[in-house]
């Protein structure tokens, strides 16, 4: 006798055929034990101290005066459309920055000239990371 089941296994979903065999086709009942669990007293684990990891991060100087454009959110820098001396205007699409699946584009807040790019193609990013400097 074939039987025909559902299964789903990590969110997918498979149909399955099942052929009994053996004579039987009673269903059997095995007997269980109840078994009482035991308290146990455990120790808290003690941490230890580690100092912080701090990462440098490019810091804007004289020759690179501007408004300083921040990644407004973690993710992979998949295009740069300018380079540095190049002069963008208001609106311009300087980035463009893969997050979650979809690409947001990072824009000129202002008209000017590329004063400094911090990022790389394919770089990661994590949110208030410099991008690039207009002045």
């Amino acid at each position: 006798m074939m039987r025909e089941f559902k299964i789903r296994v990590d969110g997918k979903e498979y149909l399955v055929e099942v052929e009994e065999v053996g004579a039987g086709t009673s269903p059997a009942s095995i007997p269980v034990a109840k078994v009482e669990p035991k308290k146990v007293q455990a120790e808290s684990p003690k941490a230890e101290a580690k100092p912080a990891k701090v990462e440098e991060k490019p810091a804007a100087t004289a020759g690179n005066e501007g408004e300083e454009i921040k990644a407004p959110l973690p993710g992979k820098i998949l295009k740069i459309n300018f380079a540095e001396g190049d002069t963008v205007a208001e609106g311009d699409t300087v980035i463009i920055l893969e997050a979650m699946k979809m690409e947001n584009e990072i824009l000129a807040h202002s008209s000017g000239k590329i004063r400094k790019i911090f990022v790389s193609l394919n770089d990661m990013v994590e949110t208030d990371d410099p991008l690039f400097i207009i002045g």
